[in-house]
């Protein structure tokens, strides 16, 4: 992804202290930020379920391309530094080079999930546990219609202490 910051026009750098939230679960900011420098945890609830380091990575982009409140938390573990664009939907239609680099992502991301729930599919076929849910699953991906994404699961998660921003 860092031919992403090739495009980077526009918008600000924004400095980071360890521990600070740079994007809270359920906000809807319109922002989209793209990594320089530093170490960022994506957590869903308390989960960690990334850590991002390379320079160029974007973040924020489900929100933007959803028009949804962010899926996830997103707080530096080092002091780091970003490109902040406040219009982030704004900078994409200015910037198709990023929107397809963004698109780009997203499929393999994507691709990646369906990939992996098929070979647990395929693992589990014969089990008669929770795990057959998984052909359901992709199922519903694969059929999603744009005006049916709804992220998430059933259990809410308490969002974090506005201490921690």
């Amino acid at each position: 992804m860092r031919a992403v910051l090739e495009h980077c026009v526009g918008g600000r750098e924004t400095s980071l202290p360890a521990d600070a939230l740079l994007i809270r679960e359920g906000e809807t900011t319109g922002r989209l930020y793209v990594l320089l420098s530093g170490r960022l945890d994506v957590l869903k609830g308390e989960t960690v379920v990334a850590t991002v380091t390379q320079p160029g990575a974007i973040l924020g982009e489900m929100s933007v391309l959803l028009g949804q409140p962010h899926t996830a938390t997103v707080r530096a573990t080092v002091a780091s530094k970003v490109y902040q664009f406040d219009d982030a939907a704004a900078f994409l239609r200015a910037q198709p080079a990023v929107a397809l680099l963004v698109a780009q992502l997203l499929a393999h991301r994507l691709n990646a999930a369906t990939t992996y729930l098929a070979d647990i599919k395929r693992q589990y076929a014969d089990h008669d546990n929770h795990l057959a849910m998984v052909g359901d699953v992709l199922e519903s991906l694969v059929n999603l219609s744009p005006d049916a994404s709804s992220p998430g699961s059933d259990r809410q998660h308490e969002p974090l202490p506005d201490s921690r921003l």
